[in-house]
């Protein structure tokens, strides 16, 4: 497995980070020193570099500085440049001695751990400028996600509208097919056909004309039309602009709701009346129909007013009516919403 990746992450951009200080170092030392010596200070400068660096951007900063303890911090900060100028001198000198003195040991004296302090002070400085520059290309790769997520879910959408309009388009085959046997079907798969596309192209907007919420809700009674042994006598009143917009599928919840609840499959006689009336710069939708004799679920305590009702918030605050009642053998279910 390959180390680096075509665009490196922060880790290994880090770790080329690292590597360049090292032979930066390396090649400063190798006038006065030789290859090996060189080398193996090299490798100590540039770890105790880091942790200089780390210590400050990973725990004195973020958990003292940013959280404003600062006293501590300031305090905390010089404890850290102390100790890893003391530790980076005792551990130069142990080394030197040990390995390179050829048999001239030199003693601890303070020049070195000044010189290193103060170069603690630099690196810690520098530190700053590396964090920056971490911020900044974890945001840039993030930026670079995003992009590829937004370009991923645009081709997601245009895969998804292609299956669509396949089925819209085999949907329309099948209607010119039964139209020459059976005029009924035909319609009812033309129905079908509005419907989804009325999902997939209308549903998904903030707004759709009323002319459409109308014509989903009619083209759905006629789909439940079928399922149901005797008809069902409907009137659907309109007294309204349907050139007006409104929110999609707000009336939906209650004409699903008769046909769940309130259309008893064995009876001769069901009941609905439909009315939308536009009056002052608000529309009033009513449902009214007849109550099974068989026990049902009444609508009012369905999931679907529920919904609907949390909707009505989100989209009018309190600026809305919503009533439901048992009148006898009668169900009634009335909105009222402002129109734009």
């Amino acid at each position: 497995m390959l180390f680096f990746t075509r665009k490196p992450n922060t880790i290994q951009l880090q770790w080329l980070v690292w590597v360049f200080v090292f032979f930066i170092v390396l090649f400063s030392l190798l006038p006065m020193d030789g290859p090996g010596q060189s080398s193996v200070f090299a490798l100590i400068n540039t770890i105790f570099y880091a942790v200089i660096i780390y210590g400050n951007i990973l725990w004195l900063f973020p958990r003292l500085y940013q959280k404003g303890h600062i006293v501590i911090y300031i305090i905390s900060v010089i404890i850290l440049l102390l100790f890893t100028g003391l530790l980076r001198a005792y551990i130069s000198m142990f080394i030197y001695n040990a390995f390179f003195a050829m048999g001239h040991p030199t003693q601890m004296k303070a020049g070195p751990i000044i010189s290193f302090v103060i170069a603690g002070v630099l690196i810690f400085m520098l530190s700053f400028i590396f964090r920056i520059a971490l911020a900044y290309f974890k945001l840039k790769q993030q930026s670079e996600e995003i992009i590829a997520q937004k370009t991923q879910a645009e081709l997601n959408l245009l895969k998804s509208q292609v299956q669509p309009h396949f089925l819209f388009n085999t949907l329309n085959n099948i209607y010119y097919e039964a139209y020459l046997e059976s005029p009924r079907t035909a319609g009812l798969i033309e129905r079908l056909s509005d419907i989804m596309r009325y999902f997939v192209d209308e549903s998904p907007k903030q707004e759709v004309s009323l002319a459409t919420e109308i014509q989903f809700l009619e083209n759905y009674i006629a789909l439940e039309n079928i399922r149901i042994r005797y008809d069902v006598y409907i009137t659907f009143t309109k007294d309204c602009d349907v050139a007006l917009s409104l929110p999609p599928m707000l009336l939906m919840t209650f004409v699903e709701n008769i046909f769940k609840h309130g259309i008893d499959k064995s009876s001769s006689y069901n009941k609905v009346e439909l009315s939308l009336v536009q009056q002052n710069g608000r529309l009033q939708f009513t449902t009214i129909n007849t109550i099974p004799d068989k026990p049902i679920n009444a609508p009012s305590t369905g999931f679907g007013i529920q919904n609907l009702r949390k909707r009505l918030v989100l989209l009018y605050n309190s600026d809305f009516e919503l009533h439901v009642e048992n009148k006898d053998d009668i169900y009634v279910a009335q909105l009222n919403i402002p129109l734009a």
